[in-house]
């Protein structure tokens, strides 16, 4: 069953879309998560492959832009629908956090393989096959779209191609979709504040338990230390 001829939903249906701004810094921090190359994927100075207008060197990213406004989206509503299944299957709300979707990680995955970057411009390849072979496959086991299957069949179906060395030369393909499908999604989840704290991740932040260095250390370097105010140097260079 093919799913390209389907209409994209308009913004109002999908909810609050993510703005080019935030679009620009997720890709930033996703990238790092996925520990990519440094992207000059990522140059705005780069000509783009699947937008006919450009959009500059140097795009004001004070202003307001709509989706699609520097590159046109790619997931029209049924592949939109298979992508939010499988990122929440994948990331699902527990006591560790919200789900993917609710973090607006399919409207990235939809910028991402939508960006006019080499790295981008390779993952959109495998993604959008993936998904037509998720389509496929679940008709031809359960007779109906992947996005209504209950999760214990979409369990069923992700079992065979989530771990690439023990995959069927036959979902050989499919496990790389996955693998590439998994890792964008969850460079995107654990770049928000959510992700972080569901790994535990504080950031810069002050540790109001800090106790400083140990003694020892301090001793040889002429430095008393102080519960309330911290270490109080004694060395004559900062008297």
């Amino acid at each position: 069953m093919s799913i390209k001829n389907v209409q994209a939903p308009d913004s109002a249906k999908l909810g609050s879309r993510l703005s080019r701004r935030e679009v620009l810094k997720w890709f930033a921090a996703a990238t790092a998560a996925m520990q990519l190359d440094p992207i000059e994927n990522l140059s705005l100075a780069a000509t783009p492959v699947t937008s006919d207008k450009g959009y500059g060197t140097d795009p004001d990213l004070t202003g307001h832009y709509e989706p699609g406004d520097f590159w046109p989206l790619t997931f029209n509503a049924a592949q939109r629908q298979i992508v939010t299944a499988l990122a929440d299957l994948i990331l699902p709300a527990d006591q560790l956090g919200p789900s993917a979707s609710e973090l607006q990680v399919p409207d990235f995955i939809d910028e991402w393989v939508s960006a006019p970057y080499p790295s981008q411009q390779a993952d959109r390849e495998k993604i959008l096959s993936g998904i037509e072979w998720l389509e496929k496959e679940s008709h031809t086991r359960f007779r109906k779209g992947f996005a209504t299957l209950k999760e214990t069949q979409m369990s069923a179906l992700i079992d065979d191609i989530c771990w690439p060395p023990d995959a069927k030369p036959a979902h050989k393909k499919a496990a790389g979709f996955f693998q590439s499908f998994r890792n964008i999604a969850a460079g995107a989840y654990y770049s928000t504040e959510p992700g972080w704290k569901a790994i535990g991740y504080v950031g810069n932040v002050s540790l109001l338990g800090f106790n400083g260095p140990p003694p020892e250390v301090l001793k040889k370097l002429g430095v008393e230390q102080t519960v309330k105010s911290g270490p109080v140097f004694k060395n004559e260079i900062f008297e």
